[in-house]
C-alpha cells in the first residue's frame, strides 16, 4: 500500500471539487482526507499504486463544471496516518497561491428549484449550489468559506446545514447556501417613499410585482450579484427614452435581458457559438446583430422594420447590433419568468460613474432615476460589471472582461514560470490591473474610466482588496509610459512609499505584448510584427502614438511606422467632437482656400465654415492644446464627421466609428474592383514609414460631390483602409523577417477591419494573431504591462 500527498493548484474552491474528490476517492477503495488551503486543495490517500493512480486519472477527466485544474503533483507522503476511511477536512489557512472562482450563472437544476412548487428554494431568490452562484461578488478573503464572505451575516438553518454538511449533496459546502427562513430577502420599495399601491395584493410577492411595474412602464432598480442595475420595458420607447433622460446616458447603447433564447431569437438570430456563450455559466453579454437589419441598415428609413419586431429605437441608436444576455441569477429569473420580452437591464448609476452596491448609495443616487428599488440585504464586497463578448468570424471577441470571467486566472507562456510578484496598474480608460505571480495573471474585472474621480477611488479599493485577498507583494510596479495617467501616478507613489522598482511601459508595446502572451507565445521568441490601432498612446518620443507597427519581442521593441500625424484641435476635445479632427485631417491635405475652391458646394466645407478657423489655425500653429497624433482613432471620428455621422459631438469614445462601421454596405465591401479602393500614400517621416492619408481624402470628397451615398463611402473606407495597412506590412516585409502579425489596440474591436486586414494578411501566408481572452482595447493593456515587466526583469 502507498501513501501519496496530492497537491491540486487551480480554480478548485467553491466549485464541488472537494465531494467530487470524496466521491471518486470512495469510489477507488481509498482511504485518507481532502481539504482546502492557501494553495488551492491538499489530498492525502492510502491504497494500491494502481487505484491511486485510477483516481487522479477520473479526478481530471470529472473535474467539476466550474472547477479548472491547472497543476497537480504527487509526492510520497511520510508523515502521520491515521484514517480507516475517507473523509473532508476542515481548511487550513496558509500562503496563498489559489484561484478565485467567477461569478457563475445559476445552474439548471437551480432553476428548477426555484419553479418547483414543491422545493424548499420555490421562488427563492438566492438559490445556489456549488455548480453556481455568487463567488468574487461576496468574497473578502482566501479559503473561500462562508466566514470570509458577505453570507457570514446569515447564520444557517438546520436544513440548509443538512444539505451543507451532506457529501452526498450538490449543496455540500456550497458557501452561499441559504433558504427563505436564514438567507437573504428582497423588499421592494418606491423611490419617494409612498407605500406600495394595491396592485401588490395580487402579485405573488415582491419579485412577481417587479414584472408589472416593467410592463407598465416604470423604471425599477434591481440590486443583483455585483451591483445594482436600473430596469425598463425595452419594447417601450417612452420609458427607455426616460431612463436614458434621468441617467444622462444620451447615446450609448444598452444591455438588454431576455427570459431565454426563444425570446432572443425575436430580435437576433444567434449562431451556435453565440448561443454557448450567452448560455455558459459566465453568462456575458453577446453583441448580436439585429435581426431584419442588414450592415448599413440602422437609419431612418428602418424605424418601421423595429417598430414591427416592438423594440425601442433609443436602445441602441445608431446601431446594427444588440446586447443580449440571458438570466444569470435566480432573482432575474423570476422577475422575467412571464416578460415574454426583453428588458432593458443597464449599470445602476449616473452616466461615467461606477455601478452603485450599496442599498443607501442607490437610494441617494437613483432615487430620480428610479420609480422603484427591489433591493436585498447581503452585500456586495466586490462590484463586478457585466461581461461583454463578441463572436467576429468563428473567434470569440472579449470587449469587456468582468462578471464570470474575472478574477479566473490566465496561464502566462513558457518562461514566466519563476517571476516575483509584479503588479501592472493598467490605463486610464477602460482600466484594469494585472497581478502577476506563480506562472500566471489575475486580471481584475472591468474597473472603468479613472478619469471619473468615483471610480479612481473604486480602482483603489478593488486594488487594495486584490492585494489582501491574494497575499500579493509586489516586487515590481508596471506602469503606462503617460505620465499624467492616474493610474501611473498612484504607481510611483505606492512604488515610492514601498521603495519598489518601477518599469514604465510604452502603451502600444503593451497592447501587442498582452496579445502574445494570451496566444501563449514564449518568452524568447522571434519579435512579431504587432499594429498597434487605437485613440492614443505616449510614444517613447514624447507625442501621441495611436497608429503603430512595431517590431517587438517581450522586453523591446522599434518602431517600423506610423500613420501621419494630425492635430488633435482641443485636446481630449476632439475626442468629444469630431469634426474638429475633420478639419485638421483636412488642412493638413490642403490649404482651406484650395479646398473651398475645389469642394466648396459640400455640407462639410459649410458647417466647417461656421467654426472659429482663425482661433483653430492659430491653436494648431502654436501648439496650445492641440498635440500632433498618429491616431487611427481619430482618422475614424474624422470620416465619420466629413459623411454627415456624429459630427457635431459624441457622448462616449469612438461612437462615430461605431455609428459607420454599423452603417457600412456590404455589397460595397464585397466589390473587389479596384475603384473601390481609397489612395494611401506609403511615405517617409523622421527615417521611419508612414501611412499618409491626405489622398483618401482627395478621393473621398469627390465621392461625396458625386452624391455617393454614406453606406458606400463606409464601406470604401474600411477596405481601403485594410488594403493601406496590408500593403504597409508587405513592405515592411521586405525588409524584415515577419511570419506573424498580431493586430490590437481598441480600433481592432471594429469587426470589419479585423476581418479584412486578417483576410489580405492570411493571403500572403502569414500567420494572424488576435485577442480573445482579454480585451483589444485598454481593458487588455495591464496584462501586456505586466509580462514585459518580467520579461525585462528575467533578462534586463
Amino acid at each position: 500500500m502507498s501513501i501519496e500527498e496530492i497537491r491540486v493548484y487551480g480554480t478548485v474552491q467553491g466549485v464541488g471539487f472537494r465531494p467530487t474528490v470524496y466521491r471518486l476517492a470512495k469510489a477507488c477503495g481509498l482511504r485518507g482526507e481532502v481539504f482546502n488551503d492557501g494553495q488551492g486543495v491538499l489530498i492525502r490517500v492510502s491504497g494500491s499504486d494502481e487505484s491511486i493512480t485510477k483516481f487522479i486519472q477520473r479526478l481530471q477527466e470529472e473535474c467539476p463544471p466550474l472547477a479548472r485544474i491547472n497543476q497537480l503533483t504527487r509526492t510520497r507522503y511520510q508523515g502521520e496516518f491515521s484514517f480507516n476511511d475517507f473523509v473532508i477536512s476542515t481548511s487550513v489557512s496558509n500562503a496563498v497561491k489559489t484561484a478565485i472562482t467567477p461569478d457563475a450563472a445559476t445552474c439548471p437544476q437551480c432553476q428548477s428549484d426555484i419553479f418547483n412548487p414543491l422545493s424548499r428554494w420555490y421562488r427563492y431568490p438566492f438559490t445556489n449550489c456549488t455548480h453556481c452562484g455568487p463567488r468574487l461578488s461576496i468574497i473578502r478573503a482566501i479559503p473561500y468559506d462562508r466566514n470570509n464572505t458577505s453570507m457570514a451575516a446569515f447564520a444557517m438553518c438546520p436544513e440548509c446545514a443538512k444539505q451543507y454538511n451532506d457529501v452526498e449533496n450538490r449543496r455540500f459546502h456550497a458557501q452561499p447556501i441559504a433558504c427563505y427562513i436564514c438567507g437573504p430577502q428582497v423588499t421592494l420599495e418606491r423611490a419617494d417613499n409612498k407605500p406600495i399601491t394595491a396592485f401588490m395584493f395580487s402579485m405573488l410577492d415582491d419579485i412577481d410585482a417587479v414584472c408589472t411595474l416593467l410592463q407598465k412602464g416604470k423604471i425599477v432598480a434591481i440590486k443583483g450579484l455585483g451591483g445594482i442595475h436600473l430596469a425598463c420595458d425595452a419594447t417601450q420607447e417612452t420609458a427607455v427614452q426616460k431612463l436614458r433622460d434621468r441617467k444622462k446616458r444620451y447615446h450609448k447603447p444598452f444591455a438588454l435581458m431576455a427570459r431565454d433564447i426563444t425570446v432572443i431569437e425575436e430580435y437576433c438570430t444567434p449562431s451556435t457559438k453565440e448561443k454557448e456563450l450567452l448560455e455558459s455559466p459566465a453568462a456575458p453579454i453577446v453583441l448580436m446583430r439585429e435581426k431584419g437589419l442588414g450592415t448599413g441598415d440602422w437609419g431612418l428609413e428602418n424605424k418601421e422594420i423595429r417598430g414591427e419586431r416592438q423594440i425601442a429605437l433609443s436602445v441602441a441608436p445608431g446601431q446594427n447590433t444588440l446586447g443580449f444576455m440571458l438570466p444569470y441569477t435566480p432573482l432575474h429569473h423570476l422577475i422575467l419568468k412571464r416578460m415574454n420580452r426583453p428588458i432593458v437591464l443597464t449599470s445602476g448609476n449616473i452616466s461615467d460613474e461606477p455601478q452603485c452596491i450599496d442599498n443607501e448609495e442607490a437610494r441617494q443616487k437613483l432615487g430620480k432615476i428610479a420609480d422603484y428599488f427591489l433591493l436585498h440585504d447581503r452585500e456586495i464586497v466586490n462590484r463586478v460589471d457585466d461581461s461583454v463578448i463578441r463572436v467576429v468570424g468563428d473567434k470569440v471577441q472579449t470587449i469587456r472582461r468582468a462578471r464570470g470571467y474575472a478574477p479566473a486566472p490566465i496561464n502566462l507562456p513558457p518562461g514566466f514560470n519563476n517571476v516575483p510578484h509584479i503588479l501592472a496598474m493598467g490605463s486610464e480608460l477602460k482600466n484594469t490591473f494585472c497581478l502577476l505571480r506563480n506562472g500566471q495573471a489575475i486580471l481584475s474585472q472591468h474597473l472603468g474610466d479613472l478619469e471619473n474621480a468615483a471610480a479612481f477611488n473604486a480602482y483603489q479599493d478593488t486594488l487594495n482588496l486584490y492585494l489582501n485577498l491574494f497575499e500579493h507583494k509586489p516586487e515590481i510596479i508596471s506602469l503606462d509610459l503617460h505620465p499624467e495617467y492616474l493610474s501611473t501616478k498612484l504607481g510611483k507613489e505606492l512604488a515610492d512609499a514601498n521603495q519598489i522598482k518601477v518599469y514604465n511601459i510604452q502603451h502600444h508595446h503593451a497592447h501587442i505584448a498582452a496579445c502574445m502572451a494570451e496566444n501563449n507565445i514564449p518568452l524568447d521568441s522571434n519579435p512579431v510584427l504587432g499594429i498597434a490601432l487605437d485613440g492614443l498612446g505616449y510614444g517613447e518620443d514624447g507625442t501621441l502614438w495611436g497608429g503603430e507597427f512595431l517590431l517587438a519581442d517581450y522586453r523591446q521593441f522599434k518602431r517600423l511606422a506610423t500613420f501621419k500625424p494630425v492635430a488633435m484641435i482641443g485636446g481630449t476635445q476632439a475626442i468629444y467632437q469630431p469634426w474638429r479632427n475633420t478639419y485638421a485631417h483636412l488642412i493638413s491635405t490642403d490649404t482651406w482656400d484650395n479646398l473651398k475652391q475645389k469642394y466648396g458646394e459640400l455640407e462639410i466645407l459649410h458647417f466647417l465654415e461656421n467654426k472659429p478657423l482663425k482661433l483653430l489655425n492659430q491653436l494648431i500653429e502654436k501648439q496650445i492644446n492641440s498635440p500632433q497624433a498618429s491616431s487611427v482613432g481619430r482618422l475614424f471620428d474624422a470620416v465619420a464627421a466629413a459623411i454627415g455621422i456624429c459630427r457635431e459631438e459624441c457622448s462616449y469614445e469612438g461612437q462615430a466609428a461605431i455609428a459607420m462601421e454599423a452603417l457600412v454596405d456590404i455589397h460595397s465591401l464585397n466589390n473587389h474592383e479596384e475603384t473601390q479602393i481609397y489612395p494611401f500614400k506609403l511615405d517617409i517621416l523622421d527615417s521611419i514609414y508612414c501611412i499618409d492619408p491626405s489622398s483618401m481624402w482627395q478621393a473621398l470628397l469627390h465621392d461625396l460631390q458625386q452624391q455617393i451615398s454614406q453606406p458606400v463611402i463606409a464601406a470604401k473606407f474600411h477596405k481601403s483602409l485594410a488594403n493601406a495597412i496590408v500593403e504597409m506590412v508587405k513592405y515592411l516585409r521586405g525588409e524584415n523577417v515577419i511570419n506573424e502579425v498580431i493586430l490590437t489596440g481598441g480600433v481592432f474591436q471594429n469587426s470589419i477591419l479585423l476581418q479584412q486586414v486578417t483576410k489580405r494578411l492570411e493571403a500572403l501566408e502569414i500567420n494572424v494573431l488576435t485577442h480573445s481572452l482579454v480585451p483589444s482595447n485598454d481593458g487588455g493593456l495591464s496584462l501586456g504591462q505586466a509580462v514585459i515587466a518580467a520579461a525585462k526583469l528575467i533578462n534586463p
